[in-house]
């Protein structure tokens, strides 16, 4: 040990330097005499609790614990002096409407007891825990969202494998749908430090999905689009996607979209009730109603709108081109 070492050594134990060590930590001390229940604490700790200054028991500061840990903090308490070594007990205050998180820290065994009294320290853990929380949420958040995309992709797999006749043809439209997935994500995924929920506009959502169907790109050819200003929630984006891909790939198929003077104007306007987008294709060839029962596209659509938008769709073949009406309930659009 070097001479400065020697030296410093006695600066390290006085008192006063201590209590600085201990205050630079945040650390709160206590201690508890186990036969009386009664407790001394520093200054830091009662500010801690947010408890006046004076006598107190465990008893009365137990009141001040959550009262879902409650019980549970007691009992762990009384059972410290049966174990061996340190040990620690995270649990809840509330002081007044503010929830604090506290780490009780000690040595059990009745080690260092100093006629039949304990010590320890109280340290202010919110932070930690708060940080705890937010990730075991994004945690769950991702999971039920994974399962969604999963049950999505899934649905996607049996509808794409009844409509297609062969593999290549079941490929293809496959990942067209969950290319249509991927660019609503893309619109309303959530931004590093965003607070509220992930949203886009209907507007840029319409333009992006349909940008791959219009030969010149988007805003410069046959497909126009002509929304007022609102909000898509991510759970709307997702559904609107997959009708916007099912309507596009059948006017590619059928509709306008499959000739060269063929367009479509997509239009929508809002009222309190509902929120209206209707999808207007001309120039195309002549259209007429399928005289077939609805094909599994057709389906995925109705069911979307009518169960998760709670809305309603309606077909207009009319000679110079398809009309199709959307209603939406606008409640489900911002969700």
């Amino acid at each position: 040990m070097t001479a400065t070492s020697e030296n410093l050594k006695p600066l390290l134990w006085e008192p006063k330097n201590l209590v600085r060590a201990i205050e630079a930590a945040g650390v709160a001390l206590w201690s508890w005499n186990v036969d009386t229940d009664a407790l001394a604490m520093d200054d830091r700790a009662y500010d801690l609790w947010g408890i006046p200054q004076g006598d107190v028991t465990f008893e009365h500061l137990s009141a001040h614990i959550h009262p879902a840990d409650r019980d549970r903090v007691r009992a762990a308490f009384t059972a410290t002096r049966a174990l061996i070594g340190a040990y620690e007990i995270d649990f809840r205050i509330m002081v007044g409407d503010e929830l604090r998180w506290i780490s009780a820290r000690g040595q059990g065994d009745d080690e260092g007891m100093v006629q039949r009294i304990m010590f320890g320290i109280f340290i202010d853990v919110t932070g930690r825990k708060q940080a705890e929380e937010g990730r075991e949420l994004l945690a769950g958040e991702m999971s039920h969202r994974v399962k969604n995309l999963l049950a999505i992709a899934s649905g996607l797999t049996a509808i794409s494998s009844r409509s297609t006749s062969t593999t290549s043809d079941m490929a293809r439209e496959l990942t067209q749908r969950l290319t249509a997935l991927g660019r609503a994500h893309d619109l309303v995924r959530p931004v590093p430090g965003q607070t509220e929920a992930a949203a886009a506009l209907l507007g840029d959502l319409l333009t992006v999905l349909l940008a791959p169907y219009d030969d010149l790109g988007a805003f410069s050819g046959r497909i126009r689009v002509s929304v007022p200003r609102m909000s898509v929630g991510e759970s709307a984006a997702t559904i609107l996607a997959l009708i916007v891909h099912e309507l596009a790939t059948n006017s590619l198929k059928y509709g306008a979209l499959s000739v060269a003077t063929g367009t479509l104007d997509v239009s929508c306007s809002a009222q309190d009730e509902a929120v209206t987008i209707v999808w207007t294709e001309s120039g195309g060839p002549q259209v007429k109603a399928p005289a077939a029962a609805p094909g599994y596209g057709s389906k995925l659509v109705y069911r979307s709108v009518m169960g998760q938008l709670r809305g309603e769709i309606a077909y207009d073949w009319a000679k110079d081109g398809l009309v199709v009406t959307l209603k939406v309930n606008p409640e489900r659009l911002a969700q």
